[in-house]
């Protein structure tokens, strides 16, 4: 038995029928750049955060680039975020000309750390980006508490959590800014890349809607250097699919994670936790391990996918040590680096192979 991190197959099959007539009225159509689907999307996901602004993109990264654009982030600034998370987040910093400054996360939730925020802002300080990692969100009450205090903005990263909620609310929506991406493997998921800006704000909206297209709010007029940024309509068709269905997809994959939970008990290892008043939706289910090593080689053998997010910390990537040079140890995010193992994790998870890859796993520690 071959169990992948993610089998995108067994979902497409559950909504073939559904998504086969949705590519087929697309092709119909013929309006595949900023077509109906995409603005019906648009529409569904601002209802679904219940914001009045949801503008497409071509995938996450542009997403986050696109906020700091609209939050009017410029070279020279600092951008403060966590290091353990998938390079985009800082990258786009980088790519504006601004600094990245890295914050150590919390050992239980792998977020960013509120109580270390503080030490870090300087008057350069133009932002706040936390991560939502792996399904996980971040304490947004206390970020945003020092946000206001030093007038920041706040960009949330929400590419690994949609429909995560933090005290009743969905992740995204505390912010300025929340950014999503589309990628095939997310819990929202298309079949290429693809991106999502939701906000509150009328004018960063606007901003938004014209830097992701070269920079124009009417056709051949430019106001902007902008982008070619656009959420392609084949991808909205599909993805208006899946959005229907996203509430029973996480409950799934919550269902699966409280699976692994039960039959992975009195282990040597910590299994990731869920902190009052948070809704987590196990983009990933991400082990700590001591022996992180066996245990991936032991799966492995048994035909079983494992992987590490994230094998270095931004702080340590040779890119960030080039720019900026030798930076300050972040031990919590260091050791994580050191010791997680992310185990299959996607909704048509059978019971069945969640308890073959615990009994690899019971059989390796």
């Amino acid at each position: 038995m071959m169990i992948p991190m993610v089998d995108l197959k067994r979902q497409y099959s559950r909504l073939k029928t559904q998504i086969d007539k949705a590519l087929g009225s697309v092709l119909e159509q013929t309006q595949f750049i900023l077509g109906p689907n995409v603005a019906a999307l648009e529409k569904e996901v601002a209802a679904y955060h219940g914001l009045p602004f949801a503008i497409g993109c071509a995938n996450g990264t542009d997403a986050l680039l696109l906020a700091l654009r609209a939050s009017g982030v410029v070279a020279g600034d600092e951008i403060i975020t966590t290091p353990f998370t998938f390079i985009a987040t800082a990258e786009v910093a980088a790519q504006l000309g601004a600094k990245a400054v890295f914050v150590d996360i919390c050992p239980d939730s792998f977020n960013i750390d509120p109580q270390k925020i503080a030490a870090k802002i300087t008057p350069k300080t133009k932002a706040i980006i936390p991560v939502h990692l792996f399904g996980h969100p971040a304490d947004m009450e206390p970020i945003m508490k020092i946000a206001r205090e030093h007038n920041l903005k706040v960009i949330e990263d929400c590419a690994q959590a949609f429909g995560a909620q933090y005290q009743g609310k969905t992740v995204g929506t505390f912010g300025d800014i929340g950014c999503f991406s589309f990628f095939p493997s997310k819990n929202l998921g298309c079949y290429g890349d693809g991106g999502m800006v939701i906000t509150a704000d009328e004018e960063i909206a606007a901003k938004i809607k014209m830097l992701r297209n070269h920079g124009s709010a009417v056709r051949y007029y430019h106001s902007e250097v902008g982008y070619n940024s656009r959420l392609d309509e084949i991808q909205a068709a599909i993805l208006r699919i899946k959005l229907a269905q996203i509430d029973n997809f996480n409950e799934e994959r919550r269902a699966n994670a409280s699976a692994y939970c039960r039959v992975l008990a009195g282990q040597d290892l910590v299994p990731p936790t869920q902190r009052d008043g948070c809704r987590h939706v196990y983009h990933q289910f991400t082990l700590r391990l001591k022996n992180r090593q066996a245990v991936a080689d032991a799966l492995a053998k048994a035909g079983i996918a494992s992987a590490i997010y994230y094998p270095v910390p931004l702080h340590q990537q040779e890119v960030f040590l080039k720019m900026y040079g030798p930076q300050e140890s972040l031990p919590v995010a260091e050791n994580c680096c050191a010791e997680v193992l992310s185990l299959p994790m996607f909704p048509e998870l059978t019971q069945e192979e969640i308890r073959k890859i615990a009994d690899v796993i019971v059989h390796a520690l």
